[in-house]
């Protein structure tokens, strides 16, 4: 089994150069916002979110097994660094991004990739729709008080009408960048990004000296199945929205993906997933290789050069207007009806999933649901669904 990039994937990443520069700047359009708002969602900073998609989106290009896949920070891992942000701090999430890595590559080693993406829809949906719920509850204190929460909203609001009628249009870049200049030129006392301290490359060595490590071995299990889980997903979606026989490598794109993994910790960037949204957007706007996802790294490097006193002045009340923005997208209340409508196995095990997702942790969440849908799948009661929901590529998806 070759894991390693062969010189068949450099002339395929070759092929096709204008239109994959074209998709490549169009998908960096679309994640500079999201990964700033992750990234400042974690805990660790919007710093350690753009650096993330930065080096982590060109590792997993570069190593992976999908030729459309696009990783960075996602909101799904989003939400479990934050517990460990509150517990152990930057090095905790730094550890745990390291452990990760490694496990994702012994996974691929092990060649245990294909055997890690069955579950069933009902318990991905329920799952998602937590995470919208938890990411919600986590942007209200960048919306306290009237004038930030109007803020906030508004930037909300536009960018769902924008994207209602024009769903291709990079609608959260926009009206974060109209957002800036408006909070500029009126004077309003809104925090902005620049005035958070700095945590990105925050190493503690005497953490890891002290064993203060070791309660933070589930933390890194939980990170590496759920980047497992998304990973394939947003693969097999991909794969689908191209069709004309695409197929991606699981093994190879687990181990891209620890790779990523494996290094980004040492830059101070947060664990990082393939994400949906931005693999889909990049197979919307004609990407046909792997250079596209990189390109869309390189062009994030250089906004940062260029335009960080900019990326300094967007107001926290904007980023957290985009994060509601992508939660509204996460749940899709005809999905669920249509789910518990087939089957109320298919309803318990969604509602289950879902409750226990935002009760307790996600881990707990998916452990439950599959618990509960393998039970439940034994009895002569009803069937269960068992393929990942399907997107339709004209959707915009919540990451």
């Amino acid at each position: 089994m070759n894991l390693l990039p062969t010189k068949a994937d450099l002339d395929d990443a070759l092929a096709a150069p204008l239109k994959n520069l074209m998709s490549g700047i169009t998908v960096a359009i679309v994640a500079l916002p999201l990964a700033l708002a992750f990234g400042l969602a974690s805990g660790m900073g919007a710093e350690a979110g753009i650096t993330t998609a930065i080096i982590a989106g060109a590792l997993a290009a570069i190593f992976g097994g999908s030729r459309l896949q696009v990783s960075g920070p996602t909101g799904a891992m989003t939400v479990v660094l934050v517990p460990i942000f509150k517990d152990f701090g930057p090095s905790g999430v730094l550890f745990v991004g390291l452990i990760s890595g490694a496990l994702l590559i012994l996974i691929a080693l092990l060649k245990i990739g294909e055997h890690v993406h069955h579950l069933p829809t009902s318990l991905i949906e329920g799952f998602t729709a937590g995470i919208a719920v938890i990411i919600s509850l986590q942007q209200f204190p960048y919306l306290a008080g009237w004038q930030q929460a109007a803020f906030g909203l508004s930037v909300t609001g536009l960018i769902l009408a924008g994207q209602h009628f024009w769903p291709r249009v990079p609608f959260a870049f926009i009206f974060v960048f109209i957002a800036t200049i408006v909070a500029d030129i009126s004077g309003m006392n809104l925090e902005r990004i620049g005035e958070l301290p700095a945590t990105v490359g925050h190493w503690d060595l005497a953490f890891l000296n002290q064993g203060n490590w070791l309660p933070l071995i589930p933390s890194a299990v939980a990170v590496t199945i759920l980047a497992a889980l998304e990973s394939l997903l947003s693969a097999k979606v991909a794969d689908r929205m191209r069709g004309g026989g695409e197929h991606h490598d699981a093994n190879k794109e687990l181990f891209g993906q620890g790779i990523a993994n494996l290094v980004v910790p040492f830059f101070g960037g947060v664990p990082a997933t393939a994400a949906l949204a931005r693999t889909a957007v990049n197979v919307r706007s004609g990407a046909t290789a792997k250079s596209s996802a990189l390109i869309h790294a390189i062009v994030l490097a250089l906004v940062v050069v260029l335009a960080a006193p900019l990326v300094a002045r967007i107001p926290l009340a904007a980023l957290a207007g985009v994060l509601l923005a992508t939660t509204a997208h996460m749940v899709k209340p005809r999905e669920l009806l249509h789910i518990a409508r087939i089957s109320w196995l298919d309803a318990i095990v969604m509602v289950a999933t879902f409750i226990a997702t935002v009760a307790l942790n996600l881990i707990s969440g998916v452990i439950i649901g599959l618990v509960l849908a393998l039970g439940l799948r034994k009895t002569k009661l009803g069937r269960l669904s068992r393929t990942y929901p399907v997107f339709d590529d004209t959707e915009t998806l919540g990451d």
